[in-house]
């Protein structure tokens, strides 16, 4: 068993995530299973709404990725566009993605032509110029993220996180444990390993 690994993109902290973790997975032998859902809902419910009309936190938020790109040996282009337009759209791709087998490749390209060439995830140019990078058929892609049957599985992804007390992105869950934030995927790691901190 793995470590469960949950995510929305529109989540500015998750591109720091879904940038490194391929090679984190290979250096460590550890699978990340890779959940979409929408944290936007979960944190409405909240009424959490973590950088509106915060200028100085939201300044922070924005060296503090591009200090932390730094330190792992990519670029982040920033202040990337904020919030996502087509939020919702961009992660009903990565249900749709999930269900086909391809969505790391979507997920990881989508969030580098978000924060490295400033198109924001879910809306053109970035989500056909994604497809097709990755080798998918845009429209077949978008009528079926479009679906009632994609829709129902956002849904249940979203509750299965609530269920599980996820509240913020990137979160983990190892051995029934949640750790959230960018920062803490070596503490899940070390759970998974060892059943503690270390």
């Amino acid at each position: 068993m793995g470590i469960q690994f949950w995510f929305s993109i529109g989540s500015t902290y998750t591109y720091l995530t879904v940038t490194r973790l391929p090679a984190i997975e290979q250096a460590t032998g550890i699978e990340f299973e890779w959940n979409p859902f929408s944290i936007r809902a979960i944190m409405m419910e909240q009424n959490n709404i973590p950088f509106r009309d915060k200028p100085v936190k939201t300044a922070h938020m924005w060296r503090d990725i591009e200090r932390r790109a730094q330190k792992y040996g990519f670029k982040a282009r920033v202040p990337a566009p904020y919030p996502l337009e087509q939020f919702d759209l961009a992660n009903r791709v990565a249900v749709y993605a999930k269900s086909q087998g391809w969505m790391k490749d979507y997920v990881t390209v989508t969030y580098r032509k978000w924060f490295q060439d400033g198109m924001p995830a879910g809306s053109e140019p970035n989500l056909s110029e994604t497809l097709k990078e990755i080798g998918q058929n845009s429209q077949k892609v978008i009528e079926a993220a479009n679906s009632a049957d994609v829709e129902a599985d956002y849904l249940e992804l979203t509750d299965r996180a609530r269920s599980l007390g996820v509240f913020g992105v990137p979160a983990f869950i190892a051995n029934d444990e949640l750790f959230w934030g960018d920062d803490r995927v070596e503490d899940a790691i070390s759970w998974h390993r060892n059943g503690r901190v270390v």
